[in-house]
């Protein structure tokens, strides 16, 4: 907090992110003292914890929330982890798209993750949302280099536009990062 303090001339808001932020015990505490020193907060999630999401929302202690989208919520088993219910993802999604805050989703796109029909899966839990971000995959110190090496993974940028287009009408904003 004393490093934050001392950026205060010229920062203006702290981002939280991890790993998972929302797993720390201690993320409401910290969000409240960060409050407290006059910045805002930005939190970055997986969508993996809807209520400490809605707590943090409920008592304005996050200004803004950016999540990731990794698949569509019901392949999270089998394509994320076994143990995440895809419930508790769209649980989130709608924590965030019903709190009135700014936001953003995002997806980095990586085969067989992402392909339209899940795209179009995602783009109807994120209807009118303010941002929708579709990230590039750079494949750079990767966990599993050989799952990339087997087959094509990366979706080229005409792939990429293909469903920005289609974002374009279900979300306020889609831009491709």
């Amino acid at each position: 907090i004393d490093f934050i303090d001392s950026r205060k001339s010229f920062l203006d808001a702290v981002v939280i992110s991890g790993g998972e932020p929302t797993l720390a015990k201690e993320i409401y505490d910290f969000c409240k003292t960060v409050k407290k020193t006059g910045f805002k907060v930005k939190l970055d999630t997986n969508g993996s914890q809807p209520d400490v999401i809605k707590n943090l929302i409920k008592d304005n202690l996050v200004d803004y929330i950016a999540m990731d989208i990794k698949t569509d919520p019901f392949c999270y088993t089998s394509y994320i982890a076994p143990d995440i219910d895809g419930k508790i993802i769209i649980e989130s999604i709608n924590i965030i798209m019903d709190s009135g805050i700014e936001h953003e989703f995002r997806t980095t796109c990586v085969k067989p993750f992402i392909d339209i029909k899940i795209i179009k899966n995602i783009l109807n839990r994120i209807k009118g949302a303010d941002l929708y971000a579709l990230q590039q995959f750079r494949n750079t110190k990767v966990l599993d280099p050989d799952f990339f090496y087997r087959q094509n993974r990366i979706f080229i940028k005409d792939e990429l536009s293909e469903f920005k287009v289609m974002a374009e009408k279900r979300v306020k904003k889609c831009i491709i990062r």
